[in-house]
């Protein structure tokens, strides 16, 4: 026989569900890029964040000790001279990130530890200096 219609569910006692704890790879270092619309006309930023995993993969920053794990973010509110892109856990943020400029931040400092000065605009409290 069912509940009548309009009847209150029938309660249970037993907790919900805890989430379920989420899982990352294991990376050396966390490429920022902003995708947003104010820094970069034309989808610039968002076709660079889509350039660069082949980029990564031919670097052979996919896997292994060097992988980079690459996340958009939609502003970093520095809305001028894009793509802008931040390098964690170094703290470097760099402007003006268009491919050509990506592949030396790629080859310079995540291959190779070192950030390209030219294009760095801002560095974060724990980047060394």
């Amino acid at each position: 026989m069912s509940a009548p219609p309009n009847s209150p569910e029938p309660r249970t006692d037993a907790p919900p569900a805890a989430p379920e704890k989420p899982k990352l790879g294991t990376y050396r270092r966390h490429l920022l890029v902003c995708t947003g619309p104010r820094c970069t006309q034309n989808g610039e930023a968002q076709a660079l964040f889509d350039s660069l995993g082949e980029t990564f993969k031919a670097a052979g920053l996919d896997h292994g000790e060097l992988r980079v794990k690459r996340t958009r973010v939609s502003c970093f509110a520095a809305c001028k001279g894009g793509p802008i892109v931040c390098v964690q856990p170094d703290g470097v943020w760099y402007y003006n990130a268009v491919r050509e400029n990506m592949q030396r931040i790629v080859d310079q400092h995540l291959v190779g530890g070192q950030p390209v000065e030219e294009l760095v605009f801002h560095r974060g409290p724990t980047a060394p200096r």
